[in-house]
């Protein structure tokens, strides 16, 4: 599978994807607005908490930045909704349960964990400007890490 060649200043592909509440949540609805979108492998696992919760405890940052947070990962409608719960997350997570977002993003991947290959995705990162384009892309990186940058990128 090509790694997507997506970029800053690129249009952010429009998508809509159910979110954690049964809700159809489309991208090009929140114009207006910046937007994290980020891409996480599996729900209540540790570094998709750390992930999480570090945009959870930095949303009134985010919100005072007229920003909101979209996590997305293949996890279905009730583990996002566990999920969410155990760690209160003000945030909505999308159910990208075919994996066409990632793919659209070029964070669907092949992986590789004790020598067996599979198909995952790779977290990631995009900051989103209020006209739907892509004020940063980060691939490939580290929990903590992209709370940092996404926050630095909503400037």
């Amino acid at each position: 599978m090509a790694e997507s060649t997506i970029k800053v200043g690129d249009l952010a592909p429009d998508f809509e994807l159910l979110s954690d509440s049964g809700e159809p949540t489309r991208l090009s609805q929140l114009r207006g607005k910046k937007v994290i979108l980020y891409f996480y492998p599996k729900d209540d696992t540790p570094g998709c908490t750390t992930q999480a919760c570090g945009f959870r405890d930095s949303y009134p940052v985010i919100e005072e930045k007229n920003a909101v947070v979209l996590g997305v990962s293949p996890d279905g409608q009730k583990a996002h909704q566990k999920f969410k719960t155990k760690f209160n997350l003000p945030f909505t997570l999308l159910v990208d349960d075919q994996h066409a977002v990632a793919e659209a993003y070029g964070v669907w991947v092949e992986k590789n964990m004790y020598g067996k290959k599979y198909f995952g995705v790779e977290r990631s990162h995009f900051v989103i400007d209020e006209q739907g384009r892509l004020a940063e892309v980060a691939v490939k990186v580290k929990p903590e890490d992209s709370v940092r940058r996404a926050l630095a990128a909503l400037g």
